[in-house]
């Protein structure tokens, strides 16, 4: 089978992707994000520094991987258009369920794998503000999120209800991600997380709620 221009296209932009990610990790896990320059990182690529910002916005960002092409679009919007109909102000029974699989889809889109992982670390450790900058991605990301969700649920962004759904999910899928590396018990990151959110659906629908009313 001849793979198609796009294909071609999209597969070289993935392997340049990656090339460039690894070599910047590995050269920060080396000397930190100020011993090395861009210039020397796209030398070593073989790329021109105009490519390189056609990749990634930053250094940071090229150790952390957040490519500028990384476009997740598409499964948003099949996420907000899988709710079935429910009454208006009422949450569909499976937000919890579709957000999981969105958070899956989007967490095997980056193909991260143990080397990476590996990378990322070695680099964290000689860079901590690579943390920082992980922290605000990661909180635009949210914000983000609360409104894809409301507007999925027809819902204000700040509703406790939509702010809730993607704070424990999101959680959640944090705690899977070293589970889903662990050479010991092999696991996916999809099942890690369902595993995640399976225990968490016990532990909420075993409790009572408060009664708020009772309590003022």
């Amino acid at each position: 089978m001849i793979e198609s221009a796009t294909g071609v296209r999209d597969r070289r932009r993935a392997e340049t992707t990656r090339t460039l990610v690894s070599l910047a990790r590995r050269a920060t896990a080396a000397s930190g994000l100020t011993g090395f320059t861009v210039e020397e990182l796209c030398d070593e690529a073989g790329i021109s520094r105009r490519t390189f910002f056609n990749y990634f916005a930053s250094k940071e960002d090229a150790v952390l991987g957040f490519a500028l092409h990384h476009d997740t679009t598409e499964i948003d919007e099949f996420f907000v258009a899988m709710r079935p109909k429910t009454a208006p102000g009422e949450l569909s029974a499976n937000l919890v369920s579709d957000y999981a699989a969105l958070t899956e889809a989007r967490w095997t889109s980056f193909e991260f794998d143990h080397t990476d992982a590996a990378e990322l670390m070695a680099a964290a450790e000689r860079e901590p503000r690579l943390v920082t900058h992980m922290i605000d991605r990661h909180r635009a990301d949210e914000v983000k999120d609360f409104a894809l969700v409301a507007r999925r649920e027809g819902l204000p962004a700040d509703d406790p209800r939509v702010v809730a759904a993607v704070q424990i999910v999101g959680h959640l899928a944090r705690i899977a991600v070293p589970a889903s590396l662990d050479p010991d018990s092999p696991t996916t990151f999809a099942a890690a997380l369902d595993r995640q959110i399976a225990a968490a659906h016990a532990l909420f629908s075993s409790q009572t709620p408060n009664d708020t009313e009772s309590t003022r």
